[in-house]
């Protein structure tokens, strides 16, 4: 095993991982005077950035702190100093500083001019590499040799000392794109992390034949409930399941054991989607449900499939959605678990391994989609980075 080296000189920090909790740890501690070194066992960057990006970036939402503080649960009180010093107006300000001008959408979902996150990407390594960080591809870490971080690259085994370490090596879903949650063995900090477990991730449903027809139909505007979560959107009806946003801040309930409820009406009451039914006439149910409560052929389909005694009609506000549980942990947008935050202080720090700080979806929380993913990303990372960077360039750091 070999010492790493660059021309550039040894670095001051190491930042394991290069989604954006790691270009952001990169960023804040170069800020700081420190020279950085990144390390990514993939060949190209930000690879699950990328691919959020095909459809939208959805960088962030334009609400106040506070509310948004609500969309992470129990991590909501760790999280809060740094989403406060880092939160959507921030990164707002922070996009426009890489020439990315940014747009809000009537949901208050806001996302880059562009839509996609490539060109995001590119301003943002360019700026790296203006503050002289290095990237180095195919680096997979190891583990530890006593002070010395460990990679396998294609060249052989590397240990690379320097004063501080960011790791941001992601959770456990999308494996193709390089987050494959095997830190937890390699650090030796099983002890303190959290198992991970899917998060914003679709329902296993065995359909019944007649549902072939309705496969990738959308049912719009309903309303979802488990446990003491609601939530309303859109679902889609899939060939093995369930999927979409109305069902996927629902995940934490889901996984808790509560069963789920689908109200097809949200803005009826019950007496009166009784009493639209009552006066049908002698249409066939098909039709009244159709006629008077204005249902899609997809929210018919899933009455027939899912009503309990028979009756679709009785079952229009309060459905009991049949289902073999959350798909598996790669098919998650993201994931919970991780490493606890009592395994850190208040800069990320781990507290058994002064000088090494950790940051993004490795860290122990949960958000559902709609920026709050990317945004505490992006905050904890620059926290961390910082907190790094002044360890690494104080004088007893």
């Amino acid at each position: 095993m070999v010492d790493f080296a660059t021309p550039e000189g040894d670095p001051d920090v190491a930042v394991i991982g290069a989604g954006p909790a790691g270009l952001m740890a990169a960023e804040a501690a170069a800020g700081h005077g420190a020279r950085v070194a990144m390390f990514d066992h993939m060949p190209s960057p930000a690879r699950k950035l990328l691919m959020a990006g095909k459809s939208g970036l959805n960088v962030t939402k334009d609400e106040p702190v506070a509310t948004a503080l609500t969309r992470y649960g129990i991590a909501s009180d760790h999280l809060a100093p740094m989403l406060r010093a880092f939160g959507p107006a921030e990164v707002v300000d922070w996009m426009a500083g890489l020439g990315q001008d940014a747009f809000t959408g009537s949901s208050g979902r806001v996302f880059p001019a562009a839509m996609k996150a490539s060109p995001l990407l590119r301003a943002w390594l360019a700026r790296l590499d203006g503050m002289g960080v290095t990237l180095h591809r195919r680096h997979r870490w190891t583990g530890w040799d006593g002070d010395a971080a460990t990679f396998d690259t294609p060249d052989g085994p590397v240990r690379v000392c320097v004063r501080a370490t960011v790791l941001a090596m992601g959770g456990a879903s999308w494996r193709r794109l390089g987050s494959d949650g095997t830190w937890a063995a390699d650090s030796g900090l099983a002890e303190r992390t959290t198992p991970f477990a899917p998060s914003n991730v679709g329902l296993r449903v065995a359909w019944s034949p007649r549902m072939a027809r309705h496969f990738g139909a959308p049912v719009k505007n309903v309303v979802l409930s488990a446990g003491p979560l609601r939530q309303r959107g859109e679902v889609t009806i899939g060939r093995d399941g369930l999927e979409g946003g109305g069902l996927y801040p629902l995940t934490p309930a889901l996984r808790s054991g509560h069963s789920l409820l689908l109200d097809l009406k949200p803005d009826l009451d019950a007496s009166t989607v009784a009493a639209r039914m009552a006066g049908g006439g002698k249409d066939s149910l098909s039709n009244r449900l159709r006629k008077c409560l204005k249902l899609s052929p997809a929210a018919i389909a899933l009455l027939r499939e899912w009503a309990p005694d028979g009756d679709p009609a009785r079952w229009v506000k309060a459905l009991p959605v049949r289902h073999d549980g959350l798909r598996d942990l790669d098919e998650a947008i993201s994931t919970a678990g991780g490493l606890r935050f009592d395994a850190l202080d208040v800069g990320l720090m781990l507290r058994d391994r002064p000088g090494t700080f950790a940051c993004g979806e490795m860290l122990d929380w949960e958000a559902p989609t709609g920026g709050y993913l990317l945004t505490a990303c992006l905050a904890t990372g620059r926290w961390a980075g910082a907190a790094a960077g002044r360890w690494a360039t104080s004088r007893d750091g």
